[in-house]
Protein backbone atom coordinates (compact mmCIF):
# COMPACT_ATOMS: atom_id res chain seq x y z
CA UNK A 1 0.00 0.00 0.00
CA UNK A 2 1.40 3.42 -0.76
CA UNK A 3 0.96 5.73 1.60
CA UNK A 4 2.40 9.13 2.34
CA UNK A 5 1.77 12.20 4.60
CA UNK A 6 1.98 15.97 3.84
CA UNK A 7 0.51 18.74 6.37
CA UNK A 8 -3.24 17.54 7.03
CA UNK A 9 -3.89 15.18 4.22
CA UNK A 10 -2.63 11.55 3.70
CA UNK A 11 -2.73 10.33 0.05
CA UNK A 12 -3.35 6.41 -0.16
CA UNK A 13 -3.80 4.62 -3.25
CA UNK A 14 -5.14 7.19 -5.26
CA UNK A 15 -6.95 9.34 -2.77
CA UNK A 16 -6.81 11.97 -0.37
CA UNK A 17 -7.81 11.28 3.18
CA UNK A 18 -7.87 14.17 5.71
CA UNK A 19 -5.46 13.43 8.28
CA UNK A 20 -7.10 14.96 11.96
CA UNK A 21 -4.38 14.64 14.27
CA UNK A 22 -4.24 17.64 15.23
CA UNK A 23 -8.11 18.80 14.54
CA UNK A 24 -10.13 20.13 17.27
CA UNK A 25 -13.37 20.10 15.82
CA UNK A 26 -14.07 17.86 12.56
CA UNK A 27 -17.01 17.65 10.40
CA UNK A 28 -18.10 14.87 8.64
CA UNK A 29 -20.82 14.71 5.62
CA UNK A 30 -22.97 17.15 7.15
CA UNK A 31 -26.43 17.60 5.69
CA UNK A 32 -29.34 20.34 7.03
CA UNK A 33 -32.24 20.29 5.09
CA UNK A 34 -35.50 23.27 5.32
CA UNK A 35 -38.54 22.08 4.02
CA UNK A 36 -37.41 22.46 0.30
CA UNK A 37 -33.99 24.43 0.83
CA UNK A 38 -30.78 21.91 1.13
CA UNK A 39 -29.13 24.63 3.23
CA UNK A 40 -25.74 22.50 4.29
CA UNK A 41 -25.40 19.69 1.37
CA UNK A 42 -22.50 17.29 3.14
CA UNK A 43 -19.30 19.28 3.56
CA UNK A 44 -16.59 18.00 5.29
CA UNK A 45 -13.51 20.09 7.17
CA UNK A 46 -11.78 20.14 9.89
CA UNK A 47 -10.64 22.87 12.31
CA UNK A 48 -6.87 22.64 13.43
CA UNK A 49 -6.31 23.63 17.22
CA UNK A 50 -5.08 27.01 17.82
CA UNK A 51 -5.99 28.23 14.49
CA UNK A 52 -8.87 30.56 12.83
CA UNK A 53 -11.12 29.41 10.55
CA UNK A 54 -12.64 31.94 8.15
CA UNK A 55 -16.33 30.81 7.20
CA UNK A 56 -17.29 32.51 3.87
CA UNK A 57 -20.17 33.50 1.25
CA UNK A 58 -22.78 35.43 0.07
CA UNK A 59 -26.28 35.40 1.62
CA UNK A 60 -28.02 32.55 1.95
CA UNK A 61 -24.88 30.05 1.13
CA UNK A 62 -25.37 28.02 4.40
CA UNK A 63 -22.68 29.37 6.96
CA UNK A 64 -24.83 30.61 9.48
CA UNK A 65 -26.61 27.23 9.21
CA UNK A 66 -23.46 25.52 9.49
CA UNK A 67 -22.30 27.38 12.32
CA UNK A 68 -25.20 26.94 14.25
CA UNK A 69 -24.99 23.10 13.84
CA UNK A 70 -21.13 23.56 14.98
CA UNK A 71 -22.13 25.59 17.99
CA UNK A 72 -24.15 22.55 19.05
CA UNK A 73 -27.67 25.18 18.84
CA UNK A 74 -28.60 23.17 16.18
CA UNK A 75 -28.65 19.48 14.89
CA UNK A 76 -27.65 18.05 11.05
CA UNK A 77 -29.43 15.78 9.39
CA UNK A 78 -26.84 13.42 8.61
CA UNK A 79 -23.81 13.49 9.31
CA UNK A 80 -21.32 14.31 12.40
CA UNK A 81 -19.45 16.50 14.41
CA UNK A 82 -16.81 15.41 16.61
CA UNK A 83 -14.87 17.83 19.50
CA UNK A 84 -11.73 16.56 20.39
CA UNK A 85 -12.34 12.84 18.73
CA UNK A 86 -15.93 12.47 20.16
CA UNK A 87 -19.60 13.56 19.58
CA UNK A 88 -20.49 17.66 20.94
CA UNK A 89 -22.20 16.64 24.35
CA UNK A 90 -23.62 18.80 27.09
CA UNK A 91 -19.76 19.68 28.16
CA UNK A 92 -19.33 21.31 25.05
CA UNK A 93 -21.11 24.33 25.98
CA UNK A 94 -18.89 24.75 28.60
CA UNK A 95 -15.74 24.23 26.52
CA UNK A 96 -17.17 27.22 23.80
CA UNK A 97 -18.03 30.85 22.99
CA UNK A 98 -19.98 32.43 21.24
CA UNK A 99 -20.38 35.59 19.93
CA UNK A 100 -23.65 35.93 18.06
CA UNK A 101 -24.49 38.55 15.20
CA UNK A 102 -27.09 40.13 17.85
CA UNK A 103 -27.14 39.81 21.42
CA UNK A 104 -29.88 40.92 23.41
CA UNK A 105 -28.35 42.65 27.20
CA UNK A 106 -30.16 43.03 30.21
CA UNK A 107 -31.34 46.80 30.63
CA UNK A 108 -30.43 49.46 33.19
CA UNK A 109 -27.35 47.56 34.53
CA UNK A 110 -23.93 48.26 34.14
CA UNK A 111 -20.99 46.38 32.14
CA UNK A 112 -19.52 45.01 35.41
CA UNK A 113 -22.96 44.23 36.35
CA UNK A 114 -23.56 42.14 33.00
CA UNK A 115 -20.62 40.37 33.40
CA UNK A 116 -21.13 39.12 36.43
CA UNK A 117 -24.84 37.97 35.47
CA UNK A 118 -23.07 36.12 32.57
CA UNK A 119 -20.59 34.52 34.86
CA UNK A 120 -23.36 32.54 36.74
CA UNK A 121 -24.25 30.72 33.68
CA UNK A 122 -20.85 28.68 33.92
CA UNK A 123 -19.21 26.23 36.87
CA UNK A 124 -15.93 27.95 35.25
CA UNK A 125 -15.01 31.98 34.38
CA UNK A 126 -12.57 33.78 34.09
CA UNK A 127 -11.82 37.11 37.00
CA UNK A 128 -13.87 40.01 35.52
CA UNK A 129 -10.37 41.81 35.91
CA UNK A 130 -8.91 39.27 32.89
CA UNK A 131 -11.91 40.06 31.28
CA UNK A 132 -11.37 44.23 31.36
CA UNK A 133 -7.54 43.93 30.41
CA UNK A 134 -8.20 41.41 27.48
CA UNK A 135 -11.45 42.97 25.65
CA UNK A 136 -10.79 46.85 27.03
CA UNK A 137 -13.33 47.23 28.94
CA UNK A 138 -11.30 49.57 31.83
CA UNK A 139 -13.04 52.94 30.56
CA UNK A 140 -17.00 52.03 30.78
CA UNK A 141 -17.10 49.38 33.31
CA UNK A 142 -19.46 51.38 34.95
CA UNK A 143 -21.58 52.63 32.07
CA UNK A 144 -25.10 51.57 31.50
CA UNK A 145 -24.57 48.96 28.42
CA UNK A 146 -27.49 50.31 26.89
CA UNK A 147 -25.30 53.96 26.54
CA UNK A 148 -22.24 51.96 24.90
CA UNK A 149 -21.01 53.20 21.09
CA UNK A 150 -20.75 50.19 18.67
CA UNK A 151 -17.64 49.29 19.15
CA UNK A 152 -17.60 49.29 22.68
CA UNK A 153 -20.85 47.12 22.58
CA UNK A 154 -18.47 44.17 20.62
CA UNK A 155 -15.97 44.51 23.03
CA UNK A 156 -18.70 43.46 25.45
CA UNK A 157 -20.13 40.82 23.67
CA UNK A 158 -16.63 39.65 23.02
CA UNK A 159 -15.81 39.32 26.84
CA UNK A 160 -19.36 37.47 27.27
CA UNK A 161 -18.24 34.83 24.70
CA UNK A 162 -14.70 34.73 26.80
CA UNK A 163 -16.39 34.67 30.24
CA UNK A 164 -16.15 30.64 30.57
CA UNK A 165 -12.00 30.75 29.04
CA UNK A 166 -13.25 28.94 26.08
CA UNK A 167 -11.20 26.67 24.06
CA UNK A 168 -12.73 27.44 20.98
CA UNK A 169 -14.63 30.95 20.22
CA UNK A 170 -17.22 31.50 17.41
CA UNK A 171 -17.72 34.94 16.55
CA UNK A 172 -20.54 35.60 13.85
CA UNK A 173 -20.10 38.60 12.26
CA UNK A 174 -18.38 40.18 14.59
CA UNK A 175 -17.95 44.07 12.77
CA UNK A 176 -20.54 44.88 11.14
CA UNK A 177 -21.73 48.16 11.24
CA UNK A 178 -18.57 49.65 12.94
CA UNK A 179 -16.47 51.81 11.79
CA UNK A 180 -12.83 51.43 9.99
CA UNK A 181 -11.18 52.65 13.25
CA UNK A 182 -13.94 50.60 15.70
CA UNK A 183 -13.13 47.49 13.14
CA UNK A 184 -9.42 47.38 13.57
CA UNK A 185 -9.26 47.55 16.95
CA UNK A 186 -11.87 44.72 17.17
CA UNK A 187 -9.00 43.24 14.99
CA UNK A 188 -6.31 43.86 17.21
CA UNK A 189 -8.38 41.89 20.54
CA UNK A 190 -8.99 38.63 18.44
CA UNK A 191 -5.26 38.66 17.19
CA UNK A 192 -4.03 39.21 21.11
CA UNK A 193 -6.87 35.96 21.56
CA UNK A 194 -5.38 33.91 18.70
CA UNK A 195 -1.80 34.38 20.70
CA UNK A 196 -3.13 32.81 23.65
CA UNK A 197 -3.72 29.35 21.34
CA UNK A 198 -7.73 29.67 21.76
CA UNK A 199 -9.04 28.37 18.28
CA UNK A 200 -11.73 30.57 16.55
CA UNK A 201 -14.09 30.13 13.99
CA UNK A 202 -15.21 33.60 12.08
CA UNK A 203 -18.09 34.24 9.39
CA UNK A 204 -17.51 37.70 7.96
CA UNK A 205 -18.92 39.62 4.81
CA UNK A 206 -15.24 41.45 5.30
CA UNK A 207 -12.47 40.05 2.89
CA UNK A 208 -9.61 42.43 4.33
CA UNK A 209 -11.11 41.35 7.90
CA UNK A 210 -11.04 37.44 6.81
CA UNK A 211 -7.33 37.95 5.10
CA UNK A 212 -6.19 39.85 8.36
CA UNK A 213 -7.21 37.01 11.30
CA UNK A 214 -7.82 33.88 9.46
CA UNK A 215 -5.37 31.20 9.00
CA UNK A 216 -7.23 29.13 6.89
CA UNK A 217 -10.61 30.23 5.04
CA UNK A 218 -13.72 27.68 3.64
CA UNK A 219 -15.97 29.17 0.68
CA UNK A 220 -19.39 27.78 0.50
CA UNK A 221 -21.92 28.74 -1.69
CA UNK A 222 -25.13 26.72 -2.17
CA UNK A 223 -24.18 24.53 0.97
CA UNK A 224 -21.02 23.31 -0.52
CA UNK A 225 -17.47 24.24 0.37
CA UNK A 226 -15.99 25.25 -3.30
CA UNK A 227 -12.63 26.63 -1.93
CA UNK A 228 -10.47 26.02 1.09
CA UNK A 229 -6.70 26.73 2.24
CA UNK A 230 -5.19 29.32 4.01
CA UNK A 231 -5.62 32.98 1.98
CA UNK A 232 -2.08 32.73 -0.22
CA UNK A 233 -2.98 29.11 -1.04
CA UNK A 234 -6.25 30.13 -2.72
CA UNK A 235 -5.27 33.42 -4.31
CA UNK A 236 -2.08 31.91 -5.95
CA UNK A 237 -3.93 28.81 -6.86
CA UNK A 238 -7.03 30.86 -8.83
CA UNK A 239 -4.99 33.97 -9.98
CA UNK A 240 -1.96 34.82 -12.16
CA UNK A 241 -2.27 38.43 -12.68
CA UNK A 242 -2.72 41.78 -11.42
CA UNK A 243 -5.28 44.51 -11.46
CA UNK A 244 -4.65 48.05 -13.13
CA UNK A 245 -6.67 50.27 -11.91
CA UNK A 246 -7.43 53.70 -14.60
CA UNK A 247 -9.82 56.89 -13.95
CA UNK A 248 -13.41 56.35 -15.34
CA UNK A 249 -12.81 58.97 -18.42
CA UNK A 250 -10.19 56.60 -20.27
CA UNK A 251 -11.53 55.69 -23.44
CA UNK A 252 -13.22 51.59 -23.21
CA UNK A 253 -12.83 51.32 -27.08
CA UNK A 254 -9.24 52.25 -27.51
CA UNK A 255 -8.95 49.97 -24.45
CA UNK A 256 -10.39 46.79 -26.01
CA UNK A 257 -7.72 47.21 -29.04
CA UNK A 258 -5.08 45.64 -26.18
CA UNK A 259 -5.39 41.95 -26.14
CA UNK A 260 -3.93 40.97 -23.40
CA UNK A 261 -6.21 42.20 -21.15
CA UNK A 262 -9.88 41.58 -19.16
CA UNK A 263 -12.04 45.19 -18.53
CA UNK A 264 -13.88 45.69 -15.85
CA UNK A 265 -15.92 48.73 -15.95
CA UNK A 266 -16.21 50.33 -12.35
CA UNK A 267 -17.89 53.49 -11.36
CA UNK A 268 -14.97 55.90 -10.46
CA UNK A 269 -12.19 52.82 -12.44
CA UNK A 270 -11.44 50.88 -15.17
CA UNK A 271 -9.71 48.03 -14.37
CA UNK A 272 -7.50 46.09 -16.16
CA UNK A 273 -6.49 42.21 -15.25
CA UNK A 274 -3.26 41.22 -16.94
CA UNK A 275 -0.45 38.60 -16.44
CA UNK A 276 2.25 40.66 -18.00
CA UNK A 277 2.05 44.32 -16.53
CA UNK A 278 5.32 45.78 -18.78
CA UNK A 279 3.65 44.80 -21.44
CA UNK A 280 0.13 46.34 -20.35
CA UNK A 281 1.96 49.35 -19.55
CA UNK A 282 4.25 49.48 -23.01
CA UNK A 283 0.48 49.23 -24.86
CA UNK A 284 -1.22 51.43 -23.05
CA UNK A 285 1.87 54.08 -23.58
CA UNK A 286 1.23 53.11 -27.47
CA UNK A 287 -2.02 53.68 -27.78
CA UNK A 288 -1.27 57.24 -26.17
CA UNK A 289 -3.16 56.72 -22.76
CA UNK A 290 -2.58 59.57 -19.85
CA UNK A 291 -1.48 57.03 -16.84
CA UNK A 292 -2.14 59.59 -14.23
CA UNK A 293 -3.73 58.12 -11.22
CA UNK A 294 -3.05 54.97 -12.51
CA UNK A 295 -2.66 51.87 -9.76
CA UNK A 296 -1.64 48.60 -9.65
CA UNK A 297 -2.54 45.98 -7.14
CA UNK A 298 -2.41 42.57 -6.42
CA UNK A 299 -5.31 40.20 -6.21
CA UNK A 300 -7.62 39.78 -3.34
CA UNK A 301 -10.05 37.89 -1.27
CA UNK A 302 -12.62 40.22 -2.57
CA UNK A 303 -11.57 39.43 -6.17
CA UNK A 304 -11.33 35.55 -5.24
CA UNK A 305 -14.70 35.48 -3.70
CA UNK A 306 -16.32 37.08 -6.69
CA UNK A 307 -14.71 34.66 -9.41
CA UNK A 308 -16.31 31.43 -7.33
CA UNK A 309 -19.38 33.09 -6.15
CA UNK A 310 -20.48 35.44 -8.67
CA UNK A 311 -21.49 39.22 -8.91
CA UNK A 312 -25.39 38.41 -9.05
CA UNK A 313 -27.45 40.36 -6.46
CA UNK A 314 -27.97 37.53 -3.69
CA UNK A 315 -31.31 37.85 -1.20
Amino acid sequence: MDKYCHNNAVYTEGHFEIKFMESILQVNNLHKHFQQVQAVDGISFSITAGKCLGLLGPNGAGKTTTVEMLEGISQPDQGEILYKGEALGKGFRDRAGIMFQSTALQDFITVRETLTLFGQFYPRTLAIADLVEMCALAEFLDRDARKLSGGQRQRLLLAIALINDPEILFLDEPTTGLDPQARHNFWNLVQHIKQQGKTIVLTTHYMEEAYVLCDDIAIMDHGRIIAMGTPRELLAKHFDDVVLSLPSGADVSRLKQMDDVDIIQRDSTIELTTGDVNLTVKNLLQLDFDLTGMQIRQRTLEDLFLELTGKELRQ
